[in-house]
């Protein structure tokens, strides 16, 4: 694969965090470093002790393969392999890839003198992962609260979990984390049709160049009397992500641990407001 005519510039020693020259290499287009090894590491392990745990089940159907936490009765002890010990290690080498990954980010970014923004978004991303199977168990006091590494079993664990509470999407927490992902998904939308037409102008024979970031915002300022901006926008873009990721990790980490009855007990307040109590 051909470089990009920057690329030989930054391919330079430097910026690692852990190795020095040691892993400060590519592979084809790929920068590996200390943390690519960490993640390939973990990674691979993670992937065999799934499929070891698979031989131990009673099917090969992608489907119903199903890596369980250890019962309830280990609390927050070691399990033997057979009792949730390969959930276990399968969720400490998912921690240690997923990590490893964005600190493979954060090398990158030093190497090309970026910001560590992408480095820090991928972190909301782990932080709901450990908040489902350590944060969450930890203060329940089990691992068996944390869910199963299956498609079909995890679906259930995700449906028993709701049911648990009531109705979940009476959960405030998930309403938020609700409303700020269809926002990141409007504000998507608007944005990438935005810039495709800004870059495909009307082909009318007249005039096909590109249009300029000014064009963009005359649209929006036109539309609803405002513009947010070319770099306003990808800032609102992350908030918006970001604030949906987090919330996610809030509405069930507080489920079980700060709230115990159904979600829809949640809103007596309101309906206790002064205004209408007597009513």
């Amino acid at each position: 694969m051909a470089l990009l005519s920057f690329e030989r510039k930054y391919r330079v020693r430097g910026g690692t965090l852990i190795g020095g020259d040691l892993f400060d290499f590519w592979v084809g287009p790929f920068y590996v470093g200390f943390f690519g090894v960490t993640t390939i590491f973990f990674a691979t392990l993670g992937t065999l002790m799934i499929a070891f745990g698979a031989s131990l089940g009673d099917t090969w159907n992608p489907w119903l393969i199903s890596i369980n936490p250890p019962p309830i009765e280990y609390g927050l002890a070691a399990a033997p392999l057979q009792e949730g010990g390969i959930w276990q290690i399968v969720t400490i080498c998912a921690i240690g890839a997923f990590v490893s990954w964005a600190l493979r980010q954060v090398e990158i970014s030093r190497k090309l003198g970026m910001g560590l923004h992408i480095p820090f978004a991928f972190s909301f991303a782990i932080l709901a992962y450990v908040t489902l199977v350590v944060i969450r168990p930890v203060l329940m006091g089990a691992w068996a609260h944390a869910f199963p590494y299956g498609i079909f079993s995890h679906l259930d664990w995700v449906n028993n979990v709701g049911y648990a509470y009531g109705n979940f999407h009476y959960n405030p927490a998930h309403m938020i984390a609700i409303t700020f992902f269809f926002t990141t998904t409007l504000a998507l939308a608007l944005h990438g049709s935005l810039v495709l037409s800004a870059t495909n102008p009307k082909h009318d024979g007249k005039d096909e160049n590109v249009r300029t970031p000014e064009h963009e915002d005359t649209f929006f300022r036109d539309l609803i009397g405002y513009s947010i901006g070319t770099l306003g926008i990808h800032r609102l873009g992350l908030f918006l992500a970001l604030s949906a990721g987090f919330w996610s990790a809030v509405c069930i980490v507080i489920s079980g641990t700060v709230w115990f009855d159904q979600w829809i007990y949640w809103w007596d307040w309101y309906l206790e407001l002064p205004w209408w109590a007597d009513l």
